[in-house]
């Protein structure tokens, strides 16, 4: 079973996503919160798979809030929903460490494939708008200092030369089919190594490997 924890201010966008939820048999919701605040506290009280994130809300945000859990080091994986469908909210959600985006008008088998993408550990966000938000917001990362820029080259120094090519091809939003192709390859196996390329780096999914390859270089800005 897949467990979550719903958090929106409006309480019939709460009953929509509980019902739609508990309609699966392989998913059940532990709770509800009406603001961030509250999500953060319910979070760490429950513990839920995933966190189906509102992002404006009134006090503490969607935003603030997933980066709160996250930083609290939990097993919570959040998926972010939004009424607008913006760069400047979904790149706010990725850097706060979502594990994906949607906009609330998706749908419902959209959004259920999401909640269970994510409760396996993987992104929902598509590769390629994930390369798109990177781009376009690529002066607002961090200058990383002597100490993150030798932390990532121990990283990549314990990747094998194929893994160094897929983690490459995943940073230029190539989804695993198109790795498979490239590097005639079997999908489980693009699979088994994108799981160690995450291990390795220290990645909690596939939007932080294709951050992590655009600050050490291994892909350029312009995708190449």
């Amino acid at each position: 079973m897949t467990t979550l924890l719903i958090v929106d201010d409006h309480p019939l966008q709460r009953m929509g996503f509980r019902m739609l939820v508990e309609s699966q048999p392989d998913l059940v919701v532990l709770g509800e919160a009406d603001n961030g605040a509250d999500a953060v506290r319910r979070a760490t009280e429950l513990g839920p798979d995933v966190v189906l994130m509102d992002v404006r809300m009134p006090g503490v945000d969607g935003i603030e809030a997933t980066r709160r859990i996250i930083a609290a080091g939990g097993r919570s994986r959040v998926l972010v929903l939004t009424t607008f469908d913006l760069d400047e909210y979904a790149y706010a959600a990725l850097r706060a460490g979502a594990s994906g985006f949607l906009v609330k008008d998706a749908q419902p088998e959209d959004l259920l494939t999401g909640i269970r993408v994510v409760a396996a550990g993987d992104a929902v966000v598509a590769p390629k708008l994930t390369r798109r938000l990177l781009d376009r917001f690529a002066d607002q990362f961090p200058v990383e200092g002597e100490a993150d820029a030798s932390a990532a080259a121990e990283q990549l120094a314990v990747l094998t030369d194929r893994e160094r090519e897929v983690l490459t091809a995943i940073g230029r939003g190539w989804n695993n089919t198109e790795i498979a192709e490239r590097f005639h390859l079997a999908e489980s196996t693009v699979k088994t190594h994108v799981g160690r390329i995450l291990a390795k780096i220290g990645a909690r999914d596939r939007v932080q490997a294709v951050i992590f390859a655009y600050n050490t270089g291994l892909v350029a800005p312009d995708g190449s």
